[in-house]
């Protein structure tokens, strides 16, 4: 298969490209692929792939509070973009969402077909892009997932892994709920998911679900670093974007396809053995 990958230098991108070897792989990636810029319709439907995955987006959730504008312009308008380029291509499109696009009001996992209400400018914008995805490309698959790490970029675990190199304590937020996802875990299910006509939307998180300061607490106690993890309110954490409480994800349309994520403990401790973390946190 040819395979367009936006956001190809990213967490999820790289996973991809790792496991996509065997394909022919046609990578976009900042800033010559610039989801603001009109030439990225071109850019896709010049090299004729038969499958758009379009993991690229504006991802710093508190940074999008203060720019919501270009936030719009690249999930969703940029999304539009890609979505016209698959169509006229004749490609399946794959775009990655995001749990953010919930309120975080319910207490038992959120199912695909509840109704999405975001709460931030982030969610706003990443829901907008499902829908233009989904006008726009008749074969579309949205895939939402949740609290993504891996080993490039920044995300949790790495700053978890810095931060308890640094400081003896770590305070970190304990009324948020969610699925931690390593990005392998999902690259691999999202190339299971290649050969099949799935449309519309599917969840893909990690196994089990927990709040953001148990997952800090089994980051450090994974490794030899000897910081204290104390936990504490979102009120108290004072970011500028409001985060929901509760963004579980059921997984079960996914079951149904054949296909079942590790739990997030059993990813987090093969994460830390592959990258082979002890006293020495990762940088960056």
């Amino acid at each position: 298969m040819r395979i367009f990958i936006t956001g190809a230098d990213g967490q999820l991108g790289s996973e991809l490209r790792r496991m996509l070897r065997g394909e022919t792989l046609l990578l976009g990636t900042w800033p010559q692929f610039d989801l603001e810029k009109p030439d990225v319709e071109r850019s896709i439907v010049e090299t004729g792939p038969d499958v758009v995955i379009h993991a690229a987006a504006y991802t710093n959730v508190d940074q999008a509070e203060r720019e919501p504008d270009r936030v719009m312009r690249i999930n969703a308008d940029g999304t539009r973009r890609v979505a016209q380029a698959a169509a006229a291509v004749g490609a399946k499109l794959i775009y990655l969402s995001t749990d953010y696009v919930f309120d975080g009001e319910k207490r038992v996992p959120y199912v695909e077909t509840d109704e999405p209400r975001p709460i931030n400018v982030y969610g706003r914008s990443k829901l907008e892009g499902e829908r233009e995805a989904m006008a726009h490309c008749p074969n579309t698959l949205v895939v939402r997932t949740s609290w993504l790490y891996g080993s490039t970029g920044k995300n949790f675990v790495r700053t978890i892994l810095r931060l308890a190199a640094e400081q003896p304590v770590l305070k970190v937020v304990a009324d948020q709920r969610g699925c931690p996802t390593h990005a392998g875990d999902l690259a691999d299910a999202l190339c299971r998911l290649l050969p099949q006509d799935l449309r519309g939307v599917l969840h893909v998180a990690g196994a089990g679900d927990c709040t953001w300061y148990e997952f800090a607490c089994a980051i450090v106690s994974s490794t030899s670093l000897s910081a204290r993890v104390e936990p504490i309110s979102t009120d108290e954490a004072g970011r500028p974007a409001r985060r929901p409480a509760y963004s579980v994800l059921s997984c079960r349309r996914l079951h149904d396809a054949g296909i079942r994520m590790p739990h997030w403990r059993e990813s987090l401790t093969r994460f830390v053995r592959e990258e082979g973390i002890g006293c020495s946190a990762v940088k960056g």
